[in-house]
C-alpha cells in the first residue's frame, strides 16, 4: 500500500509540472467549449433580427410575437441599405395602410421565417380592422421538445472528447517514455507488481478526468454560456470512470507499438480526431447517412457522448447508462487484453 501511494503521488506531482500536458489536458480541450458557445450564440439569443421603419398596429403586433427583434430605421434607404449590405434579413416599411417587406432571398431559412411572421400579422390585423369573426380558431400548446441549445449540446460532447484525449495520449505517451528511459525495466526488477503501478497511473488518470468535468461544468455554466444540468446529472461521474480506462487501454495499446514520443502523439491523433468528428462530439450525427452513423456506433465515443447528454442536460436516470456502460466496459476489457500480449518492457 506504501508503494501505491508513493507511486500515485510521483505520478501527479510529475503531471502538475508537465505544463505542456496541463494545457492539452484541460486548456486546450476549454478553449473549444468557449470558442463555439460564443460562436453558437447565447441560449436565449433565438431571435431573428428585422428592420422596421414607420409604427402602427402591425408593428406593435410584430413586436409582441416574440420571435421578431426589431430594429429601427429612419428612412426606407436605410433599412433597404441594411438588407442590400447583408446585415439584416429583412426589412419591414410601413407606410399608413401600405406594408413592404424588403428580404434577402440568399438565405431562405430567415426569408421563409421572416415572411411567414409578418403575413400571419398582417393578415390577424387585417381581420381585427374589418371585425370579421373568423371561422376557424388555433389553439397552441406549448411543450418541451427534445432539441438542446448549442451550450447544452456541446459541453457533453467537448467533455468526453477532452477525456478520451487525455485517456489515451497520457497512457501512450507515458508508456512510450517510461520504455525509452528505462523506467518500465527498472520497475519490473524492482520489488514492485506490475498491478500497482498500473493502477496507480490508472487512477491517476481517472482523478484527472473528474477534474476536468468539474472545470467543464462550471465554466458552461457561467451566465455568458448558460448551461442547465437537468435530472440525475451525477449520473455523469461513472461514465468519466469508464470512458477514462477504456480510452487509457487504447492508449496502452498506441503505447505498446510506438517507439517514439512522436510517433505516439502521431497514432493517437489518428485515433481520436476521426472518432470525434464521427461521434457527435462538435455536430450531431443523426442527420448523417445511415452507413456513417452505423460506423460511428462502432466508436466508444459516441456512446460516451450519448451517455453524457442523456445524464446531463436530458433529463435521463439510470436506464441511460445501460448501453454505454457496456460498451466502454467491453472496450477495456477487449482493448485492454490486446494490450497485455503485445506490451513490451524495452525496445
Amino acid at each position: 500500500m506504501t508503494a501505491f501511494k508513493s507511486l500515485a503521488a510521483a505520478m501527479v506531482k510529475g503531471f502538475l509540472r508537465d505544463r505542456m500536458a496541463l494545457f492539452f489536458i484541460f486548456l486546450f480541450p476549454l478553449l473549444f467549449l468557449v470558442v463555439f458557445g460564443l460562436l453558437l450564440g447565447s441560449p436565449d439569443d433565438d431571435r431573428t433580427k428585422i428592420g422596421v421603419v414607420g409604427d402602427g398596429p402591425v408593428v406593435t403586433a410584430l413586436e409582441q410575437t416574440g420571435a421578431l427583434e426589431l430594429e429601427r430605421h429612419g428612412s426606407a434607404a436605410d433599412a433597404r441599405r441594411k438588407v442590400d449590405d447583408g446585415d439584416l434579413p429583412a426589412a419591414v416599411v410601413v407606410d399608413g395602410n401600405q406594408v413592404d417587406l424588403v428580404f434577402a432571398a440568399t438565405d431562405q431559412v430567415a426569408a421563409g421565417t421572416v415572411v411567414g411572421i409578418v403575413s400571419g400579422v398582417v393578415d390577424k390585423v387585417n381581420l381585427g380592422v374589418a371585425d370579421v369573426r373568423p371561422v376557424f380558431t388555433l389553439e397552441t400548446v406549448p411543450v418541451e421538445d427534445a432539441s438542446l441549445k448549442p451550450i447544452q449540446y456541446l459541453t457533453p460532447g467537448i467533455l468526453s472528447w477532452a477525456v478520451s484525449f487525455s485517456g489515451v495520449f497520457g497512457a501512450a505517451l507515458t508508456l512510450v517514455s517510461w520504455r525509452k528511459k528505462q523506467v518500465l525495466r527498472r520497475i519490473r526488477l524492482a520489488p514492485v507488481s506490475t498491478t500497482t503501478v498500473l493502477t496507480s497511473r490508472i487512477l491517476v488518470s481517472i482523478g484527472t478526468a473528474l477534474v476536468q468535468g468539474v472545470v467543464f461544468v462550471a465554466v458552461a455554466m457561467l451566465p455568458l454560456f448558460g448551461l442547465r444540468l437537468t435530472g440525475q446529472w451525477y449520473l455523469a461521474l461513472p461514465l468519466l470512470v469508464l470512458g477514462t480506462t477504456a480510452f487509457f487501454a487504447i492508449g496502452m495499446l498506441v503505447g505498446a507499438f510506438c517507439r517514439t514520443e512522436e510517433a505516439a502523439s502521431g497514432a493517437a491523433n489518428l485515433i481520436i480526431m476521426p472518432m470525434a468528428f464521427l461521434s457527435g462530439t462538435f455536430f450531431p450525427v443523426d442527420n448523417a447517412p445511415g452507413w456513417l452513423q452505423t460506423v460511428s456506433k462502432a466508436f466508444p465515443l459516441r456512446h460516451m457522448n450519448d451517455g453524457m447528454l442523456d445524464v446531463l442536460v436530458r433529463g435521463k436516470g439510470v436506464e441511460a447508462l445501460l448501453v454505454p456502460s457496456a460498451v466502454l466496459v467491453a472496450f477495456t476489457l477487449v482493448v485492454g487484453f490486446v494490450a497485455t500480449r503485445v506490451f513490451r518492457w524495452e525496445d
